[in-house]
């Protein structure tokens, strides 16, 4: 039952997306025209390559969705590239292409990810034929993860973790999880809890790493952009509030209201998880008598600035390094939280929602360090601001626990190398018998 179930839903997903494909272009044109893909290289999401495959040496395909993604497996890659096999980096983001480029280098080649649809699949495959594919934290496509075993390629789930609301929409339909999970070699779980639950749900070969995210280098800033802004802003209190969602802008700029009445030069720097929401936040902001400065207009705060709003990409250690206090978004107006590492490695007092079940494992380990304090409502986090500002001695004390448990979470790279190794070393043979017998 649960079998032919898997094929009916599966048969009806590649019969839309045959249906869909005719009109495919109209709606990657559209998203080159928000900026969402770059025209040069739409042809890429079709399965065209734009660059030839390393002649006679194999080759592993890394896929990371986003930025986030992309930062996490940025070691993993290092890894595997400096063994001589080739790596194909794909991505699906015009913003973590750059980081890709920027990061990497020519270290692997850079490609957009194909539609998951069968033409653009296998058109890829055929032109790149990985030797292993290795997919980052749930990035499940059920036309190319078909294609793959069809081709006898091994694929692994690297950094693999499953929110609670993942979990109980796979559990819906157990019969389609299985069908997917089982196309997978092997799966390296962030955690003990994402390991019970793919297990649960069907996959096979299972093993817990850690969080490949506390072994990624901390983000970067302009050294130029840092020091100006710094000299503007000079001795000004500041705080930030990162990745927020919708309804958190508000209650930060509510925050700074009443914060502002013991520290009338303060600075809340506020970056919304999507930058698309900055014209609005700007708005919301002028209505209670905030003025914002923009950084993606290149804005730095002048002394009458209230709020700065980051709305650019790839800044996240640009910002941070303007404070030393940080709430993390996504955990008071909306459920889940967001990732606090890079807070943490840069050494920041963090303020968060209780509301973080999607990293309840790092919000755990920051807990038992004392580098953060959890709130339950708006009230909540402008007395722990309030209260971080009064007490340097404490704030600093969050700051160092802070860092010193993501330094305790590392080690993750190291297991998932170790994982990975049983399906790297042929090929890293391949290549040591390549050179033997090119000399």
């Amino acid at each position: 039952m649960s079998d032919r179930l898997s094929r009916t839903a599966l048969g009806a997903y590649r019969l839309l997306g045959q249906a869909a494909y005719p009109a495919i272009g109209g709606y990657v044109r559209w998203r080159a025209g928000r900026g969402k893909e770059e025209p040069a290289r739409r042809r890429e999401r079709y399965g065209h390559a734009s660059e030839p495959r390393p002649p006679g040496q194999p080759l592993v395909w890394v896929h990371a969705a986003s930025v986030g993604e992309s930062a996490a497996v940025e070691p993993m890659v290092r890894e595997i590239a400096a063994t001589g096999v080739a790596v194909l980096m794909t991505t699906g983001t015009v913003t973590s292409a750059g980081l890709v480029e920027e990061r990497l280098g020519t270290e692997v080649i850079h490609q957009y990810v194909p539609l998951d649809l069968r033409p653009c699949v296998r058109r890829f495959l055929d032109h790149w034929r990985p030797d292993l594919a290795v997919f980052a934290e749930s990035e499940l496509w059920p036309m190319t993860m078909a294609e793959l075993q069809r081709r006898r390629v091994p694929q692994i789930l690297v950094n693999a973790r499953l929110s609670d609301r993942s979990f109980r929409r796979w559990k819906s339909v157990p019969w389609l999880a299985e069908t997917l999970l089982e196309n997978l070699a092997h799966i390296v779980a962030q955690s003990a809890i994402d390991g019970e639950r793919y297990h649960l749900l069907g996959a096979r070969s299972v093993s817990v790493a850690g969080n490949l995210k506390a072994d990624a280098p901390p983000p970067g800033a302009d050294a130029r952009d840092l020091q100006e802004a710094r000299r503007v802003i000079a001795l000004r209190p500041v705080w930030a509030a990162l990745s927020t969602h919708e309804g958190e802008e508000m209650m930060a700029a509510r925050v700074h209201l009443a914060l502002r009445e013991d520290r009338p030069r303060l600075l809340t720097v506020i970056v919304p998880r999507h930058i698309e929401r900055a014209d609005a936040i700007e708005r919301e902001l002028a209505t209670l008598g905030l003025r914002a400065a923009r950084w993606s207009r290149g804005e730095l705060p002048d002394p009458t600035t209230d709020v700065l709003i980051g709305d650019t990409i790839g800044d996240m250690g640009f910002y941070l390094r303007l404070c030393e206090i940080a709430f993390i978004g996504k955990s008071l107006s909306a459920e889940g939280g967001q990732n606090p590492m890079e807070a943490a490695m840069l050494q920041t007092a963090i303020v968060s929602g209780r509301m973080v079940q999607n990293f309840r494992d790092v919000y755990a380990k920051l807990l038992s360090r004392g580098g953060v304090r959890l709130v339950e409502s708006e009230a909540e986090l402008g007395q722990a601001v309030a209260q971080l500002f009064a007490d340097p001695e404490a704030r600093r004390a969050m700051m160092a626990g802070a860092c010193e448990a993501v330094g305790e979470m590392g080690g993750a790279l190291d297991r998932t190398i170790a994982a990975l190794d049983p399906f790297l070393l042929p090929l890293r043979l391949e290549v040591r018998r390549d050179r033997r017998g090119g000399r």
